[in-house]
């Protein structure tokens, strides 16, 4: 599940770039093959839950039998501040039949305060083993420090307070 998860932080870092500039996300779907080669597909569908639906079939039928994959997409999640924009992250060990999937909680772009970048949010773990939490969050920041764009506006844009 490493190899997945710092797949993950790459691409969330991708999304957490896109989406500081106030661009919409288009739902993605990238992945790994067995020689660690990337490949993303963009899903711009007449409606994003139809790009994120079909996103989701990709993860779930791997026609292109990848090691590891995950889909990127924007969303909500309900905080105890309550709703708030996220990119929801699902990545999955294909190998080892492990999903995880999380919410990068982020102030959008055209609030008064500006673009902000929350910690991730663990949602559901799908898998025979008990996560290792720490592990997983050292692999996905991993992975978000690869991506040298996403992971510079990451950091100036980081709001700890939720």
């Amino acid at each position: 599940m490493e190899q997945a998860i710092r797949l993950a932080g790459f691409f969330a870092a991708h999304g957490v770039w896109c989406v500081a500039a106030g661009e919409a996300l288009i739902p993605l779907y990238a992945y790994e093959d067995a020689q660690g080669g990337r490949k993303m597909i963009r899903y711009d569908a007449d409606s994003l839950e139809d790009g994120v639906a079909l996103a989701r079939a990709s993860l779930a039928q791997n026609d292109e039998e990848a090691a590891q994959a995950v889909v990127v997409h924007d969303g909500y999640v309900t905080l105890e501040s309550g709703r708030t924009d996220a990119l929801i992250v699902i990545a999955r060990d294909h190998a080892a039949d492990l999903t995880l999937t999380l919410a990068i909680p982020y102030r959008n772009a055209a609030h008064p305060q500006g673009f902000a970048v929350h910690r991730p949010k663990f949602l559901d773990w799908r898998g025979d083993s008990e996560p290792d939490y720490a592990l997983l969050g050292e692999q996905f920041f991993a992975g978000v420090e690869m991506h040298e764009l996403g992971d510079r506006v990451w950091q100036a844009k980081l709001d700890d307070s939720i």
